[in-house]
């Protein structure tokens, strides 16, 4: 089979880096995180099943795991250790189901188990006493970490019953171990923990078991690799049977009768996975029978009657496949990555946006370069890692243009001082046009619900609005002209724009994409002045002394309200709006969380993230959007983003529902 140049060269590059990271990984040095290694190894697997005259043994694809460090006694397992395969999406589960009912003739069920991101480790019992504990290491040979393990109070020294057994499990460390270790680690100067399973592995391999014991590991125990006794006919039983022995077994393991019923319990925990307090990557999905287990086999990596299903990675790699400029609403040009499509948190994405000149100068990201791409809970991709050692031959560094055409007049850009960012010199192009009227309509702004993109788009096509203000003199005959629109369509939405008419100050400035004015700023704006004019008339060095408003802010507001087209703008709004203030003359001094600041990420049970925003600011306090040494705590529901992770490492409190709760006095 004829290999095309250009995949050769792209497999041997792949190779050597799978290969480079996973030492790095088994040695607790990862440069990557784990999701973007899954990637760049299924990406290796894809080019030898197309090509498998491509594949030789000395393939990363083929081997288990790392090799033992030099530092410990090294421990040949009696039992060889497997890895599992990977599936990624239902889709992917549905064919493993397929496979395996293929392998067999008898009926058979699941039993689905949680994967904990830890270390796995291999105990071997003589007469019900642990002799030793030793890591996976290649599959063949491990590491004796026994003195460490012992330490581990989830660890049973001694069985209930005097048996000759070999078990696996996985070590691994808590979220507040992890918090607790890198306070210490801060204290004494060392680099910080990246994340628990990396603190496990590297607590498993310290000479001085007092060292492993602060750590405060814990275990739970998942087969029976070999015993003298009668080993239960199910997994399930399995688990059960190794609690009576006394080791530590999860208790969220459950037995199913069909994949339907896996990808249901994978989808439960996909969104509860963050709330027991140790990491979970996935759930194991494991024949049930032991009969037919035995019957499948393993091939040369893996069983074939158990598969590893992931959860949603937050990180993956992906390729550039170009660079462009995206003009906001404001006229700031920020450079979006158009990428090859990639499933990462969920969704498949395209984009990921590169910020400024300057993060594109520091990343030195290029077009057809292999990127490692982050996408955490909603919050928009970033690229955050360039793979050097897969760099196209002959790439040029991006080049910051100096005339963006989408700007409109004579597409001149400046720098805006001060800042990394560029804008356009015209203030008025159609791509900023259409993104300040997307944002009015917003739900952030004034919130009119039908108003969504492709029908402001559609609107400012057909000339039927010129600027904001036209939206609220629009009638159903106008909606008639535009396609999709029918009687009953042009009706509700007319309906919801008058609706909207009757506005806050808070929202009508957000509204307003006045520069650097959000959500926050404008809602101490409309704390601090009853009305747009008396805004309007307020001086820059009334403005600065507005807490959480600084000299750049106070001076765009000024020059906003002193043009002369704004001016008008506002008279018309006037003129078609009801704006109340309810934020004006609050006696904030008197509110309990005056003066705190809290940052918001993931979603509660009882709240959505703008009810949780909103009960905030009613209480007095402030809700930012970052992290930061100000920041009093952060409130965390399901599926939070990277804030919570710097919360932690900043060692920044965090607020469950009841905790957040309670903040508000409306706990026990």
């Amino acid at each position: 089979m004829d290999v095309p140049k250009k995949v050769v060269e792209r497999y041997e590059k792949l190779k050597h880096l799978v290969e480079h990271h996973r030492r790095l990984y088994y040695s607790d040095q990862p440069e990557i995180a784990d999701s973007a290694y899954d990637e760049l190894e299924q990406e290796l697997i894809r080019i030898e099943q197309k090509y498998p005259v491509l594949r030789t043994p000395d393939s990363p694809t083929g081997r288990v795991g790392g090799e033992a460090i030099a530092a410990f006694k090294k421990i040949k397992h009696t039992v060889p250790q497997w890895s599992f395969n990977d599936a990624f999406t239902p889709e992917d589960m549905r064919e493993f189901d397929v496979r395996v009912r293929k392998l067999t003739k008898q009926p058979i069920t699941y039993t689905c188990e949680l994967k904990i991101d830890g270390l796995k480790i291999v105990l071997t019992y003589k007469k019900g006493k642990l002799v030793t504990a030793a890591t996976r290491g290649d599959g063949v040979v491990g590491e004796d970490v026994t003195h460490n393990v012992r330490t581990i109070g989830s660890v049973p020294l001694t069985l209930t019953r005097p048996i000759d057994c070999v078990v696996e499990g996985e070590v691994w460390m808590s979220e507040a171990a992890l918090a607790a270790a890198n306070s210490v680690r801060t204290k004494q100067g060392e680099p910080l923990f990246a994340n628990p399973r990396n603190a496990a592995a590297g607590s498993l391999r310290q000479l001085d078991p007092a060292i492993a014991a602060a750590r405060k590991l814990d275990s739970f125990i998942y087969d029976i690799a070999d015993t003298q006794e009668t080993l239960p006919n199910t997994q399930h039983e399995e688990l059960e049977y190794l609690k009576v022995l006394g080791f530590k077994v999860n208790p969220y393991f459950r037995h199913v009768h069909s994949i339907d019923e896996v990808i249901a319990y994978w989808s439960e925990w996909k969104t509860k996975s963050k709330s027991q307090g140790y990491w979970i990557d996935g759930v194991v999905v494991k024949v049930d029978e032991r009969e037919e287990q035995e019957r499948m086999g393993y091939t040369g990596k893996a069983p074939r009657f158990a598969i590893a299903f992931k959860f949603p990675a937050e990180q993956v790699t992906t390729v550039v496949e170009d660079i462009v400029l995206q003009v906001g609403r404001t006229g700031v040009l920020t450079p979006v990555a158009h990428l090859r499509p990639v499933l990462v948190a969920g969704s498949t994405v395209s984009r990921a946006t590169l910020h400024n000149e300057d993060e594109i100068k520091r990343l030195d990201v290029r077009v057809g370069d292999t990127v490692i791409l982050q996408k955490a809970g909603d919050v928009i991709p970033d690229i955050v890692q360039v793979l050097n050692g897969l760099r196209p031959a002959h790439s040029k560094p991006y080049q910051w243009p100096k005339v963006v055409i989408e700007c409109g007049g004579d597409g001149s850009i400046e720098r805006v001082p001060g800042t990394a960012a560029w804008r356009c010199v015209y203030k008025n192009s159609f791509a900023q046009v259409r993104r300040r009227f997307r944002h009015f309509a917003s739900k952030g702004a004034l919130n009119i619900e039908g108003l969504g993109p492709s029908t402001v788009e559609a609107l400012l096509e057909k000339q039927l609005i010129q600027h904001v203000d036209d939206f609220f003199t629009l009638k159903e005959g106008d909606l008639l002209m535009l396609e999709g629109f029918a009687e009953v369509s042009a009706k509700k939405l007319i309906a919801s724009i008058q609706k909207g008419s009757h506005t806050t100050l808070a929202r009508l400035l957000t509204g307003l994409s006045l520069p650097h004015v959000g959500e926050e700023t404008a809602l101490l704006l409309a704390q601090h002045f009853a009305t747009t004019d008396a805004l309007a008339q307020a001086k820059e060095e009334t403005l600065r002394d507005i807490p959480g408003i600084g000299d750049i802010v106070a001076h765009a507001i000024v020059v906003w309200f002193a043009e002369p087209q704004n001016r008008d703008l506002m008279r018309r709004l006037k003129k078609v709006l009801t704006i109340e203030n309810e934020a004006y003359g609050q006696n904030r001094k008197s509110l309990p969380l005056v003066g705190q600041t809290y940052v918001v990420t993931g979603t509660l049970a009882r709240y959505d993230r703008d009810q949780i925003k909103e009960l905030l600011r009613a209480a007095g306090a402030t809700v930012s959007e970052s992290v930061s040494t100000k920041t009093t705590g952060v409130v965390a529901g399901e599926n939070p983003g990277s804030k919570l992770a710097k919360a932690q490492s900043m060692g920044v409190p965090v607020l469950d529902e009841a905790a957040f709760e309670r903040l508000l006095g409306k706990g026990e």
